[in-house]
């Protein structure tokens, strides 16, 4: 349970592999409108961060899966996704581990990372940009189409809803309260980087690369690597991308 009272979904994928809570563990957070299974298990990454020896523990985030999806934007904020991080590392009694997360799973990351250093040794990030992606969101439109099936106008708008709903069980209604519920707050801050070693990566045809690139820059210990011939959406599946976060994580 979230300390505001939200059920989160959790998954200890280590299980499988024979691994225990001695086993070093990295906390996967997964991208909008994802969830732990999708991003991280049926891409690959579960099975070969076990065979490297490495626990997986994984969570749906609020408004995703298996979790609490409220409908109210007050529900949803950068500091709600970073606490829901912190009580279930407290849940499972993680002291310390890596952290990978994609796209909004990476922006949370990164401010879990600010908040909580001392329990975050290492961070794989991928598909952040700096700033607020989703400025250009029309809230209002989308509102109108989940609320009373109102066409949405807006070409991104519609990309993303079409995206969300093409995702079976997920729920629109909760997903369009989180952007309303994030937008504006808190953003990732060149000027205050993550002081632990962190690996960004991006793929070769997504717009947000050299955004991300320039915060891998501004972070001191910070690693970036452009994944080829890959988009927002598909990136994480692309093996290089596996290969580079499971090397990156249990290196020395």
């Amino acid at each position: 349970m979230s300390r505001d009272g939200l059920p989160i979904a959790t998954y200890d994928f280590g299980e499988a592999e024979g691994l225990d809570e001695r086993a070093p563990t990295v906390l996967a957070v997964h991208g909008f409108a994802s969830s732990a299974r999708a991003n991280w298990l049926a891409t690959g990454w579960v099975r070969e961060l076990g065979r490297a020896g490495v626990r997986v523990i994984a969570l749906d985030q609020r408004g995703h899966g298996a979790s609490g999806r409220p409908h109210e934007s007050e529900a949803y904020s950068m500091q709600a996704l970073v606490d829901d991080v912190v009580d279930v590392l407290d849940t499972y009694m993680i002291d310390e581990c890596a952290y990978v997360g994609y796209s909004l799973g990476a922006r949370v990351g990164w401010h879990a990372a600010l908040e909580i250093p001392e329990r975050l040794t290492r961070l794989v990030l991928g598909g952040i940009p700096d700033g607020d992606p989703l400025t250009r969101f029309r809230v209002d439109e989308a509102r109108a189409f989940v609320d009373h099936g109102t066409p949405v106008g807006d070409r991104l708008t519609q990309a993303y809803l079409t995206m969300a709903g093409g995702v079976a069980g997920n729920d629109l209604a909760a997903l369009v309260a989180l952007v309303g519920g994030m937008r504006g707050g808190l953003q990732p801050d060149p000027a205050d980087p993550p002081q632990q070693p962190v690996l960004f990566a991006t793929g070769s045809e997504d717009s947000i690369i050299e955004k991300s690139r320039a915060l891998a820059a501004a972070t001191p210990q910070g690693e970036f690597i452009e994944i080829p011939r890959r988009n927002h959406f598909n990136a994480p599946v692309a093996r290089e991308f596996r290969q580079a976060g499971v090397e990156f994580v249990t290196r020395d």
